[in-house]
């Protein structure tokens, strides 16, 4: 698929919203249960239902570009190792020795040619393989080839790294992201630079999931922040699957297009408009001018909590010091104003689910990207493939 003439599609979508104060709308409102963010039932089986089976967005290449990388971390309580090999190939594993069960990897980045358990001392290769079992002479006669690592469906495109938390799943990105690989593909993340990651927490995940999916509240909760640059409730829906991309048109969509030919708009993102490109179940990807942020949620300890990771990539690496210095304070004023603005919030729509107030909350006719998230949730979650898919 031509993006590049899509996007000047959708841009000529969004002038005409800003013009004439429309929005992307579709024909219903949606009621949903307020049980649906506090109900431990549910919140199991959205974690074994989904976070388990359909592909997870877990690193970026540029977090680990050469032989030997590896990236430790935690998803959902699952210790999880992805490790580039010398063959440049990025596999991924449950960091978990099959010994007695310790980590092989301390969670965060590195290089090394083999991983130790601190534990006991047995060795894996980059290719989860066990190649070294300490004073094996005493421990005992092992088959070596039964005793590797756990290995996890994983696979690297657009300068993402997908992985499944269940062995042995199958797989297909291309099914899963429809034409969406190729809009990922187009912004080149595979040569960007990775800058670093912060981690903010919250009340249930789809609390927090809600506010990256709709506009409707930048007038209210953004007034000096997102408002002055993006006007409140305009946005355009575009769908992939369970996946799809949000356009948000800047105040000054009009003035930015205006000397441009019209063959060149869809080439102008940042320039008079904006995408936000939300990867289901959990990944919101907000390219912005300076910096970009990608946030990662997953659920939390128990229903009411989630756990988000604020992952920030450029084009090209600090330049100096004082470029350096600019990014981190950039880094932690982006993570201020997720938190300050947005999860606080989702704190206390916590607290008003738990009262039990309100038997359900509703989504607008406006709030198209809540609806269809909530939609393909619950086709998950129905755990029937008979059943028709949402669309758009």
């Amino acid at each position: 698929m031509d993006f590049a003439d899509k996007n000047g599609d959708v841009a000529e979508i969004m002038l005409d919203y800003v013009e004439n104060n429309t929005t992307f709308q579709t024909d219903r409102i949606m009621r949903v249960p307020s049980r649906s963010y506090t109900d431990r039932d549910q919140w199991e089986a959205e974690i074994e239902l989904i976070f388990k089976r359909v592909p997870l967005m877990l690193a970026f290449s540029a977090e680990m570009p050469n032989p030997g990388d590896y990236k430790a971390m935690d998803a959902i309580g699952m210790p999880v190792l992805m490790s580039r090999d010398k063959t440049g190939k990025v596999r991924a594993f449950l960091n978990v020795c099959s010994h007695r069960a310790a980590p092989v990897a301390n969670e965060g980045h590195g290089n090394c040619p083999r991983f130790t358990c601190k534990y006991h001392g047995w060795t894996f290769g980059q290719d989860g393989k066990l190649i070294g079992v300490a004073e094996s002479a005493k421990f005992g006669e092992i088959d070596k080839t039964e005793r590797g690592l756990r290995e996890l469906p994983c696979e690297e495109r657009a300068g993402l790294i997908f992985v499944c938390l269940t062995p042995n799943a199958p797989m297909d990105l291309d099914k899963y992201f429809r034409d969406y690989l190729d809009d990922l593909e187009s912004l080149g993340l595979a040569d960007w630079c990775y800058l670093g990651s912060r981690e903010i927490s919250g009340a249930n995940w789809k609390i927090a999931y809600d506010g990256y999916l709709e506009g409707y509240h930048f007038a209210s909760l953004h007034p000096e922040t997102i408002a002055p640059r993006t006007p409140s409730n305009t946005m355009h829906y575009e769908g992939f699957g369970p996946s799809f991309r949000i356009g948000f048109p800047q105040r000054r969509i009009k003035e930015a297009l205006a000397p441009i030919p019209r063959e060149e708009w869809g080439r102008q993102e940042n320039n008079g408009y904006d995408f936000v490109r939300i990867l289901f179940p959990n990944i919101a990807i907000f390219v912005a001018p300076e910096i970009t942020q990608v946030a990662q949620l997953f659920p939390g300890p128990t229903p009411d909590k989630n756990r988000t990771v604020l992952n920030y990539l450029r084009k090209d690496g600090p330049r100096d010091d004082e470029d350096k210095e600019q990014l981190e304070t950039m880094m932690n004023f982006f993570r201020d104003v997720t938190y300050g603005e947005d999860y606080v919030i989702g704190l206390e729509i916590q607290k008003g689910l738990e009262s039990g107030a309100h038997d359900e909350i509703v989504f607008g006719r406006n709030e198209r990207g809540n609806q269809y998230f909530h939609e393909w949730l619950n086709w998950y979650l129905a755990d029937d493939s008979t059943l028709p898919e949402p669309e758009m």
